[in-house]
């Protein structure tokens, strides 16, 4: 069975079943640089490591220099070198854990990158409490009764449409991240349909 291959960002280490399963059943890890210290702290180790490397021990760095990655572009983030790694690899399947807690503002800026990476691949973001994922108009997502759900537009003048939701969007503009949160799902999935810009949802376990 084909497995997505994991990249570890350097926010809070998963602590829950779903996302430490990924990590526990993968057989390809990438760090994203400091996050190899928690991962080799866990028990596991690492298929590659990408970014600056600039918080990566340099005992670490000694070890496993066979599959160092660096990359002094500061026009993007640890994140985004690892899937960038990932494309030029040929990998288009890809689980990003580990991504959100610590610092806030990485994780809303690693949040938000998740639009771009679904152009080029295949791509979620499991936290310890629910799902990220990037959508496309029309797709449909499963779900459960009762589950909650929240919508985000990334792009000004997306006009979002639902079914299967609580509280029904009807071509709704989403101006701010708030307005499409705390939704839920009434069978066993839903669609979102718009004609342009980039929405995420988020899958409340």
């Amino acid at each position: 069975m084909f497995k997505p291959v994991i990249i570890l960002a350097n926010g809070r280490f998963p602590s829950a079943g779903l996302p430490l399963g990924y990590l526990d059943n993968a057989d390809k890890i990438i760090c994203c640089d400091g996050s190899v210290a928690s991962l080799v702290d866990y028990g596991l180790e690492p298929w590659a490591i990408a970014g600056d490397l600039d918080s990566v021990p340099a005992e670490m760095k000694k070890k496993y220099a066979d599959r160092l990655f660096q990359s002094d572009d500061q026009e993007t983030n640890d994140l985004t070198k690892a899937v960038k790694l990932c494309l030029v690899k040929g990998i288009t399947d890809v689980v990003i854990l580990g991504a959100t807690g610590l610092r806030e503002d990485h994780t809303l800026g690693n949040i938000s990158l998740l639009a771009d990476y679904a152009e080029s691949l295949s791509v979620k973001m499991v936290t310890d409490y629910g799902i990220f994922i990037p959508l496309k108009s029309g797709a449909l997502v499963s779900s459960w009764p009762g589950q909650q759900i929240s919508v985000f537009a990334i792009d000004k003048g997306t006009k979002i449409s639902s079914t299967g939701l609580k509280y029904p969007l009807d071509k709704l503009e989403l101006k701010n991240w708030w307005r499409g949160t705390l939704n839920e799902c009434t069978d066993y999935n839903f669609t979102l349909t718009f004609k342009e810009g980039r929405v995420l949802v988020f899958l409340n376990f």
